[in-house]
């Protein structure tokens, strides 16, 4: 085999090639290495951290509770119940309740809400009504005939405001556009 001199300077260039190639693999390769060991030592940090800062909400809590054990100790006295203190049943709770004596007050009674009038109206609920128009929503016929009727008697004043209101919504709800209004 007869190798001459660009055949040989030939060969040289591409085994230089395939050297820088290699090398730069195992460079690409050594540098993930390195960028992997990072991220798990970040991680760890983070780890830790967290470890940390766990240790320190356990430290303040813990010193917390001594500094209100003093204080209990010192100031109030309480103290946890003994095995005496526990009710046994509902019998055991009734025979402490006691008749009540000559001249004591009354009971607490609860307020309840009273039962509508018809058995047909739904709730005796007042319904919602819009701020700016007046208009109720979701009014059965008969709540809108006795707000019929309640509109009639109302004072001059209060319909002079709902008017007001009404011509309100009406000038809210139109949209004029700017250049019209100029024209």
């Amino acid at each position: 085999m007869n190798l001459t001199r660009d055949r040989v300077h030939s060969i040289g260039w591409i085994s230089v090639l395939l050297v820088c190639g290699a090398m730069t693999i195992g460079l690409t390769l050594r540098v993930n290495a390195v960028k992997s060991q990072v991220h798990d030592a970040e991680k760890s940090i983070v780890y830790v951290q967290r470890d940390i800062d766990f240790l320190e909400t356990e430290f303040q809590t813990r010193s917390n509770q001594q500094a209100l054990k003093q204080l209990n100790d010192l100031e109030f006295g309480y103290k946890a119940p003994g095995a005496g203190q526990y009710i046994e049943g509902e019998r055991q709770l009734a025979a402490l309740g006691k008749a009540a004596a000559p001249g004591a007050p009354e009971p607490i009674r609860y307020a309840n809400a009273e039962a509508p009038a018809d058995k047909d109206s739904e709730s005796s609920l007042l319904a919602m009504v819009s701020p700016v128009s007046g208009a109720t929503a979701a009014v059965p016929e008969k709540a809108e005939k006795s707000q019929e009727t309640a509109t009639k008697d109302l004072d001059p004043e209060l319909k002079a405001l709902k008017h007001d209101a009404a011509s309100l919504s009406k000038r809210l709800a139109r949209i004029e556009l700017a250049e019209a209004a100029q024209q």
